[in-house]
């Protein structure tokens, strides 16, 4: 691990706290099951739970802040059809400046499986379409001391990730702390892979991955190593975070280790817990809370959000069978 070094993306007390701009997909999440086993080709399966809300990694972040009271302005485009309406009049007046492309709006179907694992769906639609300048649009020239951007969701964000590092770049010199989630590259952890996103550590503040992705980025097999390698890359004292699942979550930052364990709950679903964990944790630390308070905030709201339908963040759900936390 490197040596203290100041923790710029922490609000001193007193001091006004920043505000979290969301980068990333937005899109139409169809969540249905459970479903065990898997369907053979041309039959029927009835299942008995669906909903459709809005969806991935940047929406979800956003509505975890939204029901926090916290302001989430939100980088992300939109398809010009029904579908992208309905995801704008979710967000109300932050859905209003979004870009608009002709290309059909993304629609991911999560399915549900016992015991809270989930297969993706996705379509490539509107995501396919928002690139650099796009985003940079939405974004104010200078920060306010404070503020933060969370990237995530990147992998299915083509254009965008083709220029990751220009927007980090960009991000930096307009004075923005950096919290990643980098999610699972869609071709997995090639050489190529795990060496463009090493790059991008050296400019965050907050690495947020969870225990797969952080040794498949590492090439470690056991997460206090990934961490280590991760904290090696990225800005000197940036808080190195791995969820964990029903484990919770653990937290490397100048040399010193935190765990969060789970609380009990019965779990409902887990789709986005990993980004709900995130906005929370991330809203705790610019109110002012430590590595550990944040992570234990992180850990609660993330546990009430897999336990409850519909979904609600706040205390967890009563305890129950299984161990829930962020993904």
């Amino acid at each position: 691990m490197r040596r203290a070094a100041p923790r710029p993306a922490v609000v001193r007390k007193g001091a006004s706290p920043g505000t979290i701009y969301v980068i990333g997909n937005v899109n139409v999440d169809i969540v249905m099951g459970p479903l065990a086993p898997w369907p053979r080709p041309g039959t029927e399966i009835i299942l008995p739970q669906s909903e459709i809300r809005a969806g991935g990694a940047a929406g979800i972040s956003a509505l975890t802040l939204q029901a926090l009271r916290a302001p989430f302005p939100m980088v992300c485009n939109i398809g010009d059809d029904m579908f992208g309406r309905w995801l704008a009049d979710a967000f109300g007046a932050a859905g209003l400046s979004w870009p608009k492309t002709p290309n059909a709006t993304t629609v991911s179907v999560g399915l549900t499986h016992p015991g809270g694992e989930r297969t993706f769906l996705t379509t490539e639609g509107h995501l396919s379409a928002m690139a650099l300048e796009d985003a940079l649009a939405l974004l104010p020239t200078i920060a306010k001391e404070g503020d933060l951007a969370l990237l995530c969701g990147g992998f299915v964000v083509p254009r965008l990730i083709d220029s990751y590092e220009a927007l980090i770049e960009a991000l930096k010199g307009r004075g923005f702390g950096l919290a990643l989630d980098t999610g699972w590259p869609s071709g997995g952890w090639s050489d190529a892979t795990r060496r463009r996103v090493a790059g991008w550590l050296a400019g965050c503040d907050h690495v947020l991955l969870n225990e797969i992705e952080s040794c498949g980025l590492s090439g470690e097999s056991e997460v206090a190593a990934a961490a280590r390698w991760i904290a090696a890359r990225a800005k000197p004292g940036a808080a190195v975070v791995v969820k964990r699942g029903r484990l919770g979550a653990s937290a490397w930052q100048d040399g010193r280790s935190h765990e969060a364990p789970a609380p009990r709950v019965r779990v409902v679903d887990t789709i986005g817990a990993g980004d709900v964990f995130n906005a929370s944790y991330l809203h705790a630390r610019l109110q002012g809370r430590d590595l550990a308070a944040a992570l234990r905030e992180g850990v609660t709201v993330a546990s009430a959000a897999v336990s409850t339908s519909p979904r609600r963040y706040g205390p967890a759900a009563g305890g129950s069978r299984a161990a829930a936390g962020a993904r």
